[in-house]
C-alpha cells in the first residue's frame, strides 16, 4: 500500500528539545503539523481498532477509524479478522453506517454495490449496464489494510506493508501489557457497549496525560476524590517506590502499593475481589507485577490508546482535526470475574471516568483551555515546561524500558514525544531507533521470565 505525502517537509526536531525538557506548543494547532501527523503517524503505526471479545462470531462487524480513515472490522468464517476501508470503490460514500453488528453483505447506499464481509465485491445494481471489459471485481473490493495482528485479546491494524511486527512494536511493552490483560485465566473482554464523546482538543494532550501525568491527580480531581471517597483526599505518592517506564513511546506510570487506583474506583467489593486474587496473580506474573496491579497507575499505548489497569477504563483518541478529538470510551474486564464484580466495575468507571464522571470533566476542560489557549499568536511561540524529573532516570534489575523514579515525572510525557519525532522524521519505520534496546526480544510470553520476577 502505496503511503505518499504531498507538501512542506519541515525539520520537526526545531519543535523540541527534549533533553532540555521543552516543546513548541504550535504542534498542538498546526494545521500543517496535524495533517504530517496523520500521514507519518497514523498511517504508519499500529492502530487498535477492536477487541476480540466485540467479534465473537462469524459475520459480526464494527466500524472504527484508523487516523481520519473510516474502516470496517469483520470476524470471517474461518475466525480470521479483516479489517477494510470504509468507502465505496466507485465514488467514494461510506459503505456501513452502523457502529457494530452481525451481516453477510455490506452494501452501498448510493448505487447498490455489495461486498461480502471479506471487503469482496460481489454484485451491482443493474449489473447489465456494465459490459464485459468495464469493471474487475478482483480488482474492486474495499481497500485492505496492510497487515492485521492481536495481542491477548486486543486487535491491532496498519496500513504500512513494511515495518515492524506488532508484537516488536509492543516489544518489552508486554511485560506491562500483561497486568491488564493476563492477570487471571480467560483473559478479559470489553462489556456495556462503547460511549463517545467530542472533545474540542488535541488528541495529543490526552495521550500523554494518560501516559505520566499523575501530578496533576491531586490538585485537578481533588474535589472529586473527596465526593466519592468519604472526603479522603487523593492517595499520597511515594516517590521513592513508584515510577514511570517508557518502551518506544509506550508508557506506563504506576505505584506499587497496589491499592490507590482500587481506592479511587470507589467499589469496595472490587477491591476485595483483587485482593482474594492477588496471591494467584503474583504467582502467574512475579510479585512486582502484582505489586504494581492497583496502584495509582495510568498508561498509553503510541499512539491513542490509554488505561487506568486499576479502575478499568479503557480508550482510544481519535484525531478529528488539530484541535479536536472523539473519545471512544469502554470498560475493560477480565472474562472470568463474578458478574455483580464486573457490574460495580462499570457503575464505578461510569461514575469516575465516564462522560459525566467526576474525573472526566476535570480533564476535558483542562485539555480543551489548553489545545485553545496555545494557538495565539503570540502564545504559540512560547515553550511548554516538561522538565520534571529530568535527572531521575535509573538502571533497575526488574523493570523493562527506560525507567525514571518518582511518580511525579514528565519522563513518559518525553518519552512519548520522543517516539512522536523519531516517525515524524523517519522516511523508513526499519529506521527508528529502539528505546531502549529490547531485553525481551523472541521472548513469546511474559510469564515465563522468572529472572524478571525479583522485588
Amino acid at each position: 500500500m502505496r503511503i505518499e505525502r504531498i507538501g512542506r517537509e519541515p525539520e520537526f526536531s526545531r519543535y523540541m528539545n527534549l533533553k532540555e525538557g521543552w516543546l513548541d506548543r504550535r504542534i498542538f494547532s498546526d494545521a500543517d503539523i496535524y495533517e504530517e501527523e496523520l500521514y507519518r503517524i497514523f498511517a504508519r503505526s499500529w492502530l487498535f481498532v477492536a477487541h476480540e471479545s466485540q467479534l465473537p462470531k462469524a459475520g459480526d462487524f464494527l466500524t472504527t477509524h484508523m487516523g481520519e480513515d473510516g474502516v470496517i472490522v469483520a470476524r470471517q468464517p474461518d475466525g480470521s479478522i479483516r479489517v477494510f476501508l470504509n468507502s465505496c470503490p466507485h465514488r467514494g460514500n461510506k459503505v456501513c453506517f452502523a457502529d457494530a453488528g452481525n451481516t453477510r453483505r455490506f452494501v452501498c447506499n448510493y448505487h447498490g454495490w455489495a461486498f461480502d464481509t471479506a471487503g469482496d465485491l460481489k454484485g451491482m445494481h443493474e449489473e447489465y449496464c456494465y459490459d464485459d471489459n468495464d469493471i474487475d471485481r478482483r480488482k474492486n473490493g474495499l481497500k485492505q489494510v496492510a497487515r492485521v495482528g492481536s495481542y491477548k485479546g486486543l486487535v491491532f491494524a496498519t496500513f504500512a506493508e513494511d515495518g515492524p511486527s506488532l508484537d516488536a512494536w509492543l516489544g518489552d511493552f508486554r511485560w506491562y501489557l500483561d497486568m491488564l490483560l493476563d492477570n487471571e485465566d480467560g483473559g478479559t473482554e470489553l462489556i456495556g457497549g462503547c460511549i463517545k464523546s467530542v472533545m474540542n482538543a488535541n488528541w495529543k494532550f490526552g495521550v500523554e496525560n494518560f501516559i505520566g501525568d499523575a501530578y496533576h491527580a491531586g490538585w485537578t480531581h481533588d474535589s472529586g476524590c473527596r465526593s466519592m471517597n468519604n472526603g479522603e483526599p487523593f492517595p499520597p505518592i511515594d516517590m521513592e517506590n513508584s515510577y514511570h517506564a517508557s518502551v518506544n513511546g509506550h508508557g506506563w506510570e504506576f505505584g506499587t502499593e497496589g491499592v490507590g487506583d482500587l481506592f479511587l474506583l470507589g467499589r469496595p467489593k472490587v477491591l476485595e475481589y483483587y485482593e482474594r486474587i492477588r496471591p494467584k496473580m503474583a504467582q502467574r506474573l512475579g510479585e512486582m507485577r502484582s505489586k504494581i496491579f492497583g496502584s495509582v497507575a495510568s498508561a498509553s499505548i503510541f499512539p491513542n490508546v490509554s488505561f487506568l489497569p486499576g479502575i478499568s477504563t479503557f480508550r482510544q483518541w481519535q484525531p478529528k482535526g488539530p484541535m479536536e478529538f472523539e473519545l471512544k470510551t469502554w470498560v475493560i474486564v477480565n472474562k472470568t470475574m463474578p458478574d455483580d464484580i464486573k457490574d460495580e466495575i462499570t457503575k464505578g468507571v461510569m461514575q469516575t471516568f465516564g462522560p459525566g464522571g467526576t474525573f472526566e470533566m476535570d480533564d476535558g476542560e483542562n485539555w480543551s483551555n489548553c489545545t485553545t489557549v496555545n494557538r495565539g499568536v503570540i502564545t504559540r511561540h512560547e515553550r511548554l515546561h516538561y522538565r520534571c524529573g529530568i535527572s531521575r532516570q535509573i538502571d533497575h534489575d526488574t523493570l523493562p524500558g527506560i525507567v525514571y523514579r518518582g511518580q511525579y515525572n514528565d519522563a513518559n510525557q518525553r518519552g512519548f514525544y520522543q517516539r512522536w519525532l523519531d516517525m515524524m522524521e523517519a522516511d523508513k519505520l526499519d529506521t527508528m531507533p529502539q528505546r531502549p534496546e529490547p531485553r525481551l526480544s523472541g521472548v513469546g510470553e511474559t510469564r515465563n521470565l522468572p529472572g524478571l520476577f525479583a522485588l
